[in-house]
Order: structure tokens, then sequence, then C-alpha cells
């Protein structure tokens, strides 16, 4: 009798599905349930989150409570097979998963199937993750690309600001999933909270829910990697800052419809983190929830506040990445002062400067989003080498015309662009000879100007 239990117990551990399995095993036949149709389940996603070497996290909405379950391969032994656990969608949450794959193994390629309810949903288009490379000490770094942009608007009707519809051309989500990246990074005003939205948590989790459910963004979602940073718009309402009431419920909802690896880095508070790409350190910053008001004297308020700038600086100098990208929701390096710009908040802006030189950290390019225009700005620094602060906006929001009359000195020629757009940037070359290569696109995916960072160039 005792040999018998303990052969029952060795079999279940083997066959219960979840993120703790001892060994690879064979997927049973999925047991239909006939209640509700699986594939009507299905509200958005599923999306890919953050890549690590030995997890890969994902993401996806149901309509109504259901269980949710990743079945995932590698593509090159397709006959092996493992689950996540399963996780119950709860309408506290809107009907959002976050799921672990933890059995994926270092620089392989998975594809994968979504389950609801036990029942698998088809997808029309590619399911795919893949696990980053074991690259240190062994080779050079693999060459990547990844996508990014800003400001998605997407309309609806009886919320929408009077006049033309203010979002459009969803179909730059098609084309940026044509390029293939490994990775999309959301830069801020990833959806916009309307004042029917901002107050409530009914409101903000519908608007969240409305802009992740546009049909043409799902391919992307699918099969790119995502990590996302906010600002002011799917944080709260325009310009808003640290007095934002429901601030602590847009925290909620972001964290679950993203799936980055880490939040709240510095204070614990916000949605500041990091996370590794290769030989590329991405620092997600958090302009919201420690900044001042706009209005009260700007020159010396906070913009990331101390606890969260402290980090940053620590994080950096740590860093041992070719380039140290820090992607935040508004211009760092134009100095003209308008709108909401870093350089309005000139005591803070100069200390995070001083700090990088003083610190003498390389490799160190911004990224940003906002301000519905796309220019790569170019700061020189004596005795050191020049910053350079890349902004992509907008996706789907309207485009903004105005900074062509803008004083921002420090311009690269030829890299103005007013019309909807998103760019890809592809690190490649030998570690010895690594570069950054950015280049712009439009709605229809055509190329509107490429310039070329080399790491040399940064040190």
């Amino acid at each position: 009798m005792k040999l018998l239990l303990i052969i029952r117990y060795a079999l279940a551990a083997v066959l219960v599905p979840g993120t703790l399995l001892a060994q690879p095993r064979k997927a049973a036949p999925a047991r239909p349930k006939p209640v509700v149709a699986a594939s009507a389940l299905l509200r958005s996603g599923p999306m890919v989150g953050y890549s690590e070497m030995r997890e890969v996290a994902l993401w996806v909405q149901t309509m109504a409570p259901a269980t949710a379950q990743i079945e995932y391969w590698d593509k090159e032994k397709p006959e092996v097979k493992w689950r996540t656990a399963p996780v119950a969608t709860k309408a506290a949450r809107a009907h959002t998963a976050h799921l672990l794959a933890d059995q994926v193994l270092p620089g392989r390629r998975y594809a994968y199937a979504l389950y609801l309810n036990g029942q698998r949903v088809a997808r029309p288009y590619p399911l795919e993750f893949q696990s980053q490379t074991q690259w240190q000490w062994q080779q050079d770094p693999p060459d990547f690309s990844f996508a990014m942009g800003s400001c998605v608007y997407v309309n609806e009707a009886p919320y929408d600001r009077s006049g033309p519809e203010y979002g459009g051309d969803y179909g730059i989500f098609t084309s940026i999933n044509a390029q293939k990246p490994d990775f999309m990074l959301w830069m801020g005003d990833n959806t916009y909270l309307r004042p029917a939205d901002w107050n409530t948590r009914t409101g903000i989790y519908h608007r969240y829910s409305h802009t992740r459910a546009v049909p043409e963004m799902q391919p992307l979602l699918a099969r790119t990697h995502n990590y996302a940073i906010w600002d002011d718009h799917d944080f709260g309402p325009n310009d808003s800052d640290r007095s934002y009431v429901t601030k602590s419920t847009t925290l909620e909802a972001f964290k679950d419809f993203w799936a980055n690896p880490n939040y709240g880095q510095g204070a614990g508070q916000g949605i500041s983190g990091t996370f590794e790409w290769n030989d590329v350190q991405v620092f997600l910053l958090d302009d919201r929830w420690f900044r001042a008001p706009n209005r009260y004297n700007q020159k010396e308020s906070a913009y990331l506040g101390q606890a969260q700038l402290t980090w940053l600086l620590d994080a950096l100098t740590t860093s041992q990445a070719t380039f140290k990208l820090i992607a935040v929701g508004g211009q760092v390096l134009n100095p003209a002062k308008v709108f909401e710009n870093y350089s309005n908040y000139e005591q803070e802006r100069a200390a995070l400067l001083q700090g990088i030189a003083a610190r003498n950290i390389s490799g160190v390019v911004f990224l940003d989003g906002d301000r519905h225009h796309t220019e790569l700005t170019k700061l020189e620094r004596p005795g050191t080498y020049p910053l350079y602060d890349f902004t992509c906006s907008p996706l789907t929001s309207g485009a903004a015309t105005g900074a062509r009359n803008e004083a921002n000195t420090g311009r690269v020629d030829g890299t103005l662009v007013m019309e909807r757009n998103f760019a890809v940037v592809k690190v490649s070359g030998p570690l010895a000879t690594r570069q950054l290569r950015i280049s712009v696109m439009n709605k229809a995916g055509q190329q509107l100007w490429e310039r070329t960072i080399k790491a040399a160039e940064l040190k």
C-alpha cells in the first residue's frame, strides 16, 4: 500500500500543470467546457511581457470570469510542451491575468497557445515569444531591434473631445508588427483618460480596457515583448502631478495591464523600473508620481523626485551596459521652456546632468514622447561626450506642428517629424564596435529619416 501511495504522488507531481513542474511534460488534451465558447470570452491579448533567460511573462484579458492558461513549446522541439499555472480572471482586476512561463531556457524561441476554461483559443496570427540569450563571457551580444512610440488615442464618440476625430490610423500597429522588433517600448500616454474616467476606478479600467482591445494592436502584442512607462494621460488628467487623488488606482491599472519586470524603484512607489536586453539597459522612469505642480515654483520643484533621481544615478553608475537608455515621459534635453519639458525644472535637471558627468557614466541616451512630434536633440558638453535625446510621438493621437517655431537649438537637422510615426532602433555589431541605429517611419512603415550613434561616441 505504501508503495502504491508513493507512485500515486509521483505521478501527480508530473501531471499537475503549474509553474513549478519538476520536468517537461506532454500536455494532456484540453477538456472542453460547453458553457461559453472560449473565443467569445477573449477581450484582448494574449500579450507578451518581459523576457528573461529563465522566465517570460504573458498577459490576457477576458470578457467575464474565466480560467486562463498558456501552453508553450520550443519551436525546434514542438513535441514537448509546458503549461503555465492556471490563473482566474476577476472583475476587480478587469478580468486580466498575468501568466508566467518559467520552464524556458536561455536564447530560445517559443510558440504558444492560449487556453480559456480549458479550451484552446485560436488566433489568426503568430503567438511567439523568446527568452534572452546568455552571451556574457561567451560571445558578442546578439544584434536586436526594438520599436518605440507614444501617445495612443483611441476614439470613443460619447467621451471624445468635440470636432474632428482626434485619434486614427490604427494601422500603424500593423506597420510596427511588420518590422518584427524584439520588443516594444510604449513611451507614455499609452491611453487617454477622459473626464468621465479619471475620478473613478470604473472609468479608469474602462479606458485601459477600451484602448487595449484595438484589433490592429493584437498581432503586435502577441509576438513582441512589451514594456511601458506612463505620462500624464494614462496617469490622470492633462498635466497631472503628485496631487492627483486617484493615482493609486491608475497605478493598479497600469500594473494590471502591463507586464514590466519591476516597479517602484527608488522610493518604492510609482512605476519606475529597469530591464536589460543583451548589452543594453533600459531605465523606465516615472515623471508623474513625484512631480510638483507645474504652476508652483517650477525652477526648484521636483520632476522625478529626489529618491528616484538618486536611484537612477546609482543604477547608471552600477550598470555595465554599452548603451544606457533612459526612458521618460517628457523631453529632457530640449532647452525650450515650453509645455512640460524638463528644462522648466532647472535645478533637478541640472542635478541629473551634472551627476552623469561627475560619475563619468558612459553610453547614456534619453528616450521620450509626449510632444506629438518627433525629433533628435543633441547636447554638446565641454570635456566629455555629447548627450542625445530622441523624442518619438505620436502613434495614433493628433500630430502637432508648433515645434517648428520652438527654440530647440539642439535639434539635429532633418529630424523633425510632424505626423503620426514610430521608430525602430537596431543595436548591432561586435561588442567593441557596437552601434545604435534609429529609423523613424511613418504610419505606413516608410522610412522618414535614419541616424546612427556609435558606442565609441558616448565615452
